[in-house]
């Protein structure tokens, strides 16, 4: 039920190009509607870096209207990882820049190593970040705090992001470089025996009702607890309690 999603384009430091933009909507697409998927864990095969963020190279060579295109295919992207309806880990074992930290910050929850590396940087090139960093840095960390990170165009380190809130676990990195990985693992595994529907509607309660004042969340958090209660897993869950087992949920 575990899905690992690797980026490996190693000679660019995995840099976001049209092609891996792509790539990347096509098998996000394909995870939305497929039952099987219990958490969706977003990694790096390349050492020493997560995502340097968009390929600059290839930017150059664009016209404005294309870079406005792109800007807005790798937006879209993103958005379509946030709404992926199951939990979703960001395994940050390197440098996670621009769009790569955007990339990380659409997840439900972050793990990095102490060593990586992490920054929106946009404003060093006159630009601001497109991909979503401008709201859902605050979202994570408070206004004032974003808007200083931004501003400077600061990169903080693993120690930094947890004590700011940026990422929900740091980790030292081991010899194989792939310690915030281990952790995403470890953490999907502890997933894995809820109620498939029952993540996928709780998921969609904290979301939604995020964006709302409490009154209209307790709202949504009621209709949402409303479509597990007919649920087989449901009737699964009691009688598994009953009998002193472990459940044995199809995500029905």
């Amino acid at each position: 039920g575990i899905v690992v999603l690797g980026l490996n384009r190693s000679h660019a430091k995995n840099a976001l190009n049209k092609n891996l933009i792509k790539m990347m909507s096509k098998a996000v697409d394909a995870l939305k509607s497929d039952k099987k998927v219990r958490t969706v864990i977003f990694r790096s095969e390349v050492p020493g870096i997560f995502c340097a963020g968009a390929d600059l190279k290839e930017r150059a060579k664009m016209h404005a209207s294309e870079v406005s295109s792109f800007v807005s295919k790798a937006r879209t992207t993103i958005n379509e990882m946030a709404n992926l309806p199951v939990p979703t880990i960001a395994a940050i074992d390197g440098t996670a820049l621009g769009g790569g930290l955007e990339l990380a910050l659409a997840c439900d929850i972050r793990v990095a190593a102490s060593s990586a590396k992490m920054g929106l940087v946009e404003t060093k090139l006159a630009i601001i970040p497109g991909a979503g960093g401008t709201q859902r840095l605050p979202r994570t960390i408070g206004v004032s705090l974003a808007k200083e990170l931004i501003f400077s165009a600061r990169i903080v380190d693993g120690e930094e992001a947890k004590s700011i809130g940026l990422i929900s676990h740091v980790v030292e990195q081991n010899e194989a470089g792939d310690a915030a990985y281990r952790r995403a693992l470890a953490l999907a595994r502890e997933f894995l025996p809820q109620g498939p529907v029952a993540m996928r509607v709780a998921k969609l309660a904290i979301n939604q009702g995020m964006e709302v004042d409490l009154i209209t969340g307790l709202a949504i958090e009621e209709a949402c607890y409303a479509q597990t209660i007919p649920t087989k897993d449901r009737i699964e869950g009691l009688l598994a309690f009953k009998e002193k087992r472990p459940p044995r949920y199809k995500g029905e």
